[in-house]
């Protein structure tokens, strides 16, 4: 008698219980809210004829989550990663198990690994050195603090503009510290095979008629004097007077250390003068040069000069003639012209191969060979001005940041300026989300009624996009859910009203005499 009651009682009692679970959780990130869905009770008919049979209450069908999109919310971690779509991050839990979630807070822990609060490693594809991500299985996200390794400029672009109307120097031969034997000079930062940079300078020398001569220059200095000072680094007598100045230096004798500079200077100074005289130098050039390591002026001779300051000073006293690196040639519309550059004696091709010296030795290797192109670069009556320069080498750099795109992939940013991807997230989706269990801690595990998880990046094969900084939050319509409150309570007596009526009917059934 009281069975349609009381099940109407606990169906509102566990209605209840849902829309209570929902308010409590309005400010969880990445929830999302349950629905309790009812179906009523029928008696089975022994005759199979249901016409007559009112019912015996009301059953919990089940509990529905609902996974509609949450709002998204800016944050100011980066760590923090929202998903606008379909999808759930794939979590790893300590124990093994793999579990899926919707809440994007996350953090590192101490072996830089991804987790969320609960200590699951989030999972996806790791990428390469050369920032190439792996796809593949699934693997906690780990970031990769490593310094960025330094690349070797091997080619370079420069992109400007010579001024058709720029005069011919009238000052020859070309002299890269004298302006006036040349009509433009641009610079560009490359670097050697240890990352450390370098002033790559190229000049360019109206010859008349759209034609150019081009100069190249290594930390300001012509490449063809610059390379004379690399004499020294394969002189056997001036590596035996440095040996022993480092030996005296160790030993802290002043008067070997003294004995040992002027060694060197005599004997360093005599290799870079061969090496000059064989460039073709002029007496004036040999004359100035050897003013550095002789006397009265030797540098040697000087207390507390060591072997790296008499390098210096001899490698800014050399001066030989300049060997050009190449000629463009431009036609009638201002545009580099192959054929007349063909026509040119010798005849020119682009790219220009440019050797960089480099010195004093800083271990990296002691040429830099790059293959200089000048894609763009025009020949108008404008100004003379440059438009663009490029290269492909950089610096060794450590990481500073890092950030999400919506495709989930990870990229770090260093602090020689590059960036390159070091990892990207995975997300799952389901045939039937509402299959999933829910273990709570906002994490939900497969099931059979779920089918197998549908694992790849963000933005393919209908899941969500990513977005850094930022979280999902509850799906719970809060004002929805007060007024579901109310017609659950007013459910709940109404159904406590028809126990009470069947109670008194009863009362007079059992007062009857």
């Amino acid at each position: 008698m009281f069975q349609q009651g009381l099940s109407g009682l606990n169906a509102a009692g566990k209605s209840l219980d849902v829309i209570g679970n929902n308010i409590a959780n309005a400010s969880t990130v990445g929830f999302k809210s349950s629905q309790a869905q009812f179906a009523d009770l029928y008696a089975n008919s022994l005759n199979g004829v249901a016409g007559t049979n009112p019912g015996i209450g009301v059953s919990i069908a089940r509990i529905a989550q609902q996974f509609t999109q949450g709002n998204i919310e800016t944050t100011n971690n980066p760590l923090d990663v929202s998903i606008n779509g379909g999808g759930f991050f794939r979590t790893v839990a300590p124990s093994g198990e793999v579990q899926y979630s919707r809440n994007g807070q996350f953090l590192l822990d101490k072996n830089g690994i991804i987790t969320n609060a609960q200590g699951n490693a989030i999972t996806g594809y790791l990428a390469n050195q050369s920032g190439v991500i792996l796809a593949g299985a699934p693997v906690p996200i780990k970031i990769d603090t490593a310094d960025l390794t330094p690349v070797e400029t091997t080619e370079a672009n420069f992109k400007i503009n010579l001024s058709s109307t720029s005069p011919v120097p009238t000052k020859v031969p070309f002299d890269a510290t004298d302006p006036l034997t040349y009509t433009k000079q641009t610079v560009m930062d490359v670097f050697d095979s240890l990352g450390n940079a370098h002033t790559m300078s190229v000049f360019y020398v109206n010859k008349g008629s759209g034609v150019w001569d081009v100069y190249a220059g290594s930390d300001g200095v012509q490449i063809d004097s610059k390379k004379i000072a690399q004499a020294v680094l394969t002189d056997p007598a001036s590596q035996a007077a440095r040996t022993a100045y480092n030996t005296a230096a160790a030993a802290g004798n002043a008067a070997g250390m003294l004995a040992a500079q002027q060694a060197y200077s005599a004997a360093a100074g005599a290799a870079m003068t061969a090496a000059a005289t064989a460039a073709g130098a002029t007496p004036a050039q040999l004359a100035k040069l050897a003013a550095v390591y002789t006397p009265p002026t030797d540098v040697g001779a000087v207390p507390g000069n060591t072997p790296d300051i008499i390098d210096q000073k001899l490698a800014a006293a050399i001066t030989v003639p300049a060997v050009k690196v190449g000629t463009l040639a431009f036609d009638t519309n201002g545009q580099l012209s192959a054929a007349r550059m063909a026509l040119l004696t010798p005849p020119q091709t682009l790219p220009f191969t440019i050797n960089l010296p480099i010195f004093p030795d800083n271990g990296a290797d002691l040429t830099m060979t790059i293959s200089t192109n000048f894609v763009g670069t025009t020949q108008y009556g404008s100004p003379t001005s440059e438009k663009e320069s490029v290269q492909n080498g950089y610096s060794s750099g450590s990481l500073q940041r890092f950030s999400t795109d919506a495709s989930g992939t990870i990229i770090g940013q260093y602090s020689n300026g590059k960036s390159r991807p070091l990892a990207q997230f995975v997300l799952a989706n389901f045939a039937s989300p509402d299959g999933l269990i829910p273990l709570g801690n906002n994490v939900w595990a497969e099931s059979s009624a779920s089918g197998a998880p549908q694992v790849g990046a963000p933005g393919e094969g209908g899941l969500g996009q990513l977005r850094s900084s930022s979280v999902e939050s509850s799906n719970v319509d809060l004002t929805k859910e007060l007024v579901d409150m109310i017609t659950a309570q007013r459910v709940y007596q109404a159904n406590a009203q028809t126990i009470k009526t069947q109670d008194s009917v009863l009362q007079t059934l059992v007062n009857l005499r």
